[in-house]
């Protein structure tokens, strides 16, 4: 099992930029794919990032595509999501998660979860 904490959340104007971090306890982490899913109000929860477990492999919504970039550091068991040009509706409750396996849509059975991060883009 692995432990997951978001940090990073806040509000912003449209067009600016927000970097979520995601702290892992447990050293098998450095061997788990990870990544962000977000879910707004109402809707149902999305995929919008992931990353292979030595970084060399990412997948991206097409909504964040060109604009959010995830990266990890592993001798920090952080996971990190750059989110640049944001717009209001990238507003939601940011989910980091973990997995032995990579992943690359909303449709998947992901085994870990952190508690979540609210991100706000004002217009």
């Amino acid at each position: 099992q692995v432990q997951l904490a978001e940090s990073g959340g806040g509000l912003v104007q449209a067009g600016g930029s927000l970097r979520l971090s995601c702290a892992a306890s447990g050293s098998i982490f450095r061997t788990y794919a990870a990544g962000w899913f977000r879910q707004a109000p109402g809707k149902e929860r999305e995929f919008v990032a992931s990353i292979s477990w030595r970084g060399r492999t990412t997948y991206y919504s097409d909504s964040v595509k060109g604009r959010f970039t995830i990266s990890r550091d592993n001798a920090k068991n952080t996971v990190y999501l750059q989110m640049n040009s944001l717009k209001p509706e990238d507003t939601a409750v940011y989910y980091c998660a973990a997995d032995p396996t990579i992943w690359s849509t909303s449709s998947t059975s992901v085994s870990n979860w952190g508690q979540g991060t609210q991100v706000t883009v004002s217009s």
